[in-house]
């Protein structure tokens, strides 16, 4: 009988031995929109946070809703409960320098989306937005045979815009046969449509037929703008309207003979999510040096420019 109890006691440490050791925990991954009432921001923190869970992590996904204090507070949460890495879409790394420099503080290792530079992140993936403005601008005054008039409508409130607004100036300022005959800057505010509808309205009554193309920073203030031409009775090609961003919507409209809208520069937000995603997963789990990563403070990735020529391919089947 003992040697029975103790052939059977050994079988039951052997068993023990190969037994597999407790599986680690999830990564935690968060992901923070800064305001995913915006399809732009939505998409790249959508794609992101869908990355995490396809590799069986833990994602938090929070919506700061366009509020810096809700941004500040929700970040100083993460900080607090320090998950493995944190993701940031379309953030204000210079408003927030605080809540960043207490993540890096403490060893949360923090990527950014289409928000700028940080010395508290690991780098921000992004476009060269400053090709993507020279490619816009070029476009249009192309369309434009290089001279006549414009309007253009932007956005001061956010890097990107700001940065095509800048670079299209550049661009007039070597083209003096272009004239900016009127401009529209729009507004933070949570009814930016209705700010834009209503500036670009002003703007298309007090220069009726005096301009031969219109400019927007991004392709939300470009539907607004092709509605409005609509409405009057602006025919393709007659008024050029370009922006920048992409989207199904967006190709839609380049695609439909009605719209006024006839490029866009394509930013691929679902992908720069993926690839953010991914560089978390380099660095933070498998201890990759963030130089094998991204070489300096940025991570670019490539746009292009989508016209009626190519938009057959972004088209949904």
């Amino acid at each position: 009988m003992l040697r029975r109890d103790l052939l059977g006691a050994s079988a039951a440490v052997a068993a023990l031995a190969v037994q597999p050791a407790t599986a680690q925990a999830p990564f935690e991954l968060a992901v923070i929109g800064f305001q995913m009432s915006s399809e732009t921001h939505a998409r790249a923190a959508n794609a992101a946070a869908a990355a995490g869970r396809e590799k069986g992590w833990n994602v938090t996904l929070l919506n700061s809703e366009g509020a810096l204090p809700k941004h500040a507070e929700q970040f100083d949460a993460l900080v607090q409960r320090k998950p493995g890495g944190i993701i940031v879409c379309m953030g204000k790394p210079t408003e927030a320098d605080a809540q960043f420099a207490a993540a890096a503080k403490a060893g949360i290792p923090v990527i950014t989306i289409m928000s700028g530079s940080s010395p508290h992140t690991l780098f921000d993936v992004a476009v060269n937005e400053y090709q993507v403005g020279a490619q816009a601008a070029l476009w249009l005054l192309g369309q434009m045979k290089y001279r006549g008039a414009l309007l253009t409508v932007r956005f001061e409130g956010n890097t990107a815009t700001r940065i095509r607004g800048k670079v299209l100036d550049v661009v007039l300022s070597e083209n003096q046969a272009v004239t900016v005959l009127g401009r529209h800057a729009m507004a933070r505010t949570a009814s930016w449509q209705e700010d834009v509808r209503t500036g670009v309205q002003a703007l298309l009554l007090r220069n009726r037929g005096k301009f031969e193309g219109i400019w927007a920073s991004f392709d939300g203030q470009a539907y607004v703008i092709d509605d409005l031409l609509q409405a009057q009775g602006v025919k393709k090609h007659e008024v050029p309207v370009i922006s920048v961003d992409g989207g199904k919507e967006t190709f839609r409209r380049i695609a439909d003979p009605e719209s006024t809208l006839v490029a866009t520069v394509v930013i691929p937000f679902e992908e720069m999510g993926r690839r953010a995603t991914a560089a978390m997963e380099s660095i933070a789990q498998r201890k990759q040096p963030v130089g094998s990563v991204a070489a300096g403070p940025y991570l670019l990735l490539e746009a292009e420019l989508v016209d009626q020529g190519n938009v057959r391919r972004y088209l949904s089947p």
